[in-house]
């Protein structure tokens, strides 16, 4: 008996330490609700509360992607609302959800997966978190338009390895927008380069300069022509 003990011991261990220096979904699943550890979070959601915007055509929906640039003045509209936070995960964007729907949109554009790949949250589970998403917003009748998670630069840490994560999230997203007749904007067509976003895109190997959201603006006033919005 002592000795089963003493065995179980070691395994278990050795199964913390294995879990611990090895990312995987079990690892991610023992840290749910890290938005909450964002400090940029939880100011942006302060700020949320206090705005008077009632009503919105059009929300930005994403994280510092989205947030890097101020829609309205990009667009030259009254009617957009970014609703980007540094460092967010889907997980983020659908606890706060009610900021989009209570602004009764015609449009919601997202973006995000990227800081999920990085936290080592597996695609299968940012698909999910997709669709659920997208459900929600649906079921209040908002208009949805997925729009491609960006590969980031060669520079980047780790870039080869993550942006096959994003090569296989983005496949999932075109494929669920193809069969229930969601549009999707494909940014890395005019983005990247072998799978990378291109350098004359980005300041640091990820976030976009005035090149990039001058692309992404004219994808996203197409949109909105098709949309009649």
């Amino acid at each position: 008996m002592k000795s089963f003990l003493y065995s179980f011991i070691l395994l278990s261990i050795a199964f913390s330490i294995n879990s611990k220096a090895s990312p995987n979904k079990f690892s991610y699943a023992q840290d749910t609700l890290r938005y909450l550890k964002n400090p940029n979070y939880i100011q942006q959601m302060g700020l949320y509360k206090i705005y008077k915007v009632k009503h919105a055509n059009i929300v930005m929906l994403g994280n510092s992607i989205t947030h890097g640039v101020n829609w309205a003045d990009l667009l030259g509209r009254t009617d957009v609302v970014g609703e980007g936070i540094t460092s967010d995960v889907l997980e983020g964007f659908l606890n706060r959800l009610y900021y989009v729907t209570k602004l009764h949109p015609k449009v919601c554009f997202i973006m995000g997966g990227i800081n999920d790949i990085y936290n080592w949250n597996p695609v299968e589970n940012i698909f999910q978190e997709y669709v659920t998403l997208i459900r929600k917003l649906q079921a209040r009748y908002i208009k949805v338009v997925i729009q491609s998670t960006l590969y980031v630069a060669s520079r980047y840490p780790d870039a080869s390895g993550r942006n096959k994560q994003v090569t296989k999230l983005n496949r999932l997203l075109k494929d669920f927008a193809k069969k229930n007749n969601i549009d999707f904007i494909d940014l890395n067509k005019k983005m990247s380069t072998n799978d990378f976003l291109m350098d004359n895109l980005t300041f640091d190997g990820v976030h976009l300069n005035a090149n990039g959201y001058a692309i992404w603006r004219k994808e996203i006033e197409k949109e909105l022509s098709k949309l009649g919005i």
